[in-house]
């Protein structure tokens, strides 16, 4: 069973998607916070798997709420923020500091609750063209792409995570196992020293790593 913590200063979007989500055997509803501040301290007491984290909140947006349930928690949960626009500067400053991607609020129940269980078993929510879009602009804020000293086949899957591939769907492409994907991405996290492979694939944007075009 994947837990969830709903995070949103708004009663009714909250209620829905309490009802959506645990209408699916899968996914339980564990607690509800209405600010940010609440959103930190819920996730640390509940410990959730996953967050649905609204950027705009009082008292502590999603943004730094979601800073600070990194920081502050040994094995955070997966944290997907949800916002009105998908071209909203503040998805960007989420996605930076640590959430594994990001939902509009218009979006459809059934893509909801598939987002949820996407990120609960590690793979990333990615949106390459939004994070296209996003990116433009920042590639000065990132090293020289040479740095890391990735490899041939490492520089590769991060081309295909770009993508917004599986590790399953780059396993297939590439015909090698889950598990060697798997480790070519752990490998790429480490030497780019980002926490996931959501970081991973906005420092290939804004490195120029991967064409923004």
């Amino acid at each position: 069973m994947t837990t969830v913590l709903l995070a949103d200063d708004e009663d009714l979007i909250r209620s829905g998607m309490a009802v959506i989500i645990d209408a699916d055997a899968g996914l339980d509803v564990v607690g509800q916070a209405a600010d940010g501040v609440e959103a930190v301290s819920e996730a640390r007491r509940l410990r959730p798997d996953v967050v649905l984290m609204d950027v705009r909140m009082p008292r502590v947006d999603g943004i730094e709420a979601t800073r600070q349930i990194i920081r502050m928690m040994d094995t955070p949960p997966k944290i997907i923020v949800v916002t009105t626009f998908d071209n909203d500067d503040y998805v960007y400053q989420a996605l930076r500091v640590g959430a594994d991607g990001f939902l509009l609020k218009r979006t459809r129940p059934a893509d909801l609750v598939a987002a949820v269980h996407v990120v609960a078993q590690g793979d990333a929510l990615l949106y390459p063209a939004a994070l296209r879009r996003l990116a433009a602009g920042r590639r000065a804020e990132r090293p020289d792409v040479n740095e890391p000293g990735l490899t041939d086949r490492e520089s590769e899957v991060l081309r295909l995570m770009a993508t917004g591939l599986s590790n399953a769907e780059i396993a297939a492409k590439l015909y090698v196992g889950n598990e060697t994907v798997k480790t070519h991405v752990a490998k790429i996290l480490h030497k780019l020293s980002v926490r996931d492979r959501t970081q991973a694939v906005i420092w290939a944007f804004e490195a120029g790593f991967v064409p923004l075009s």
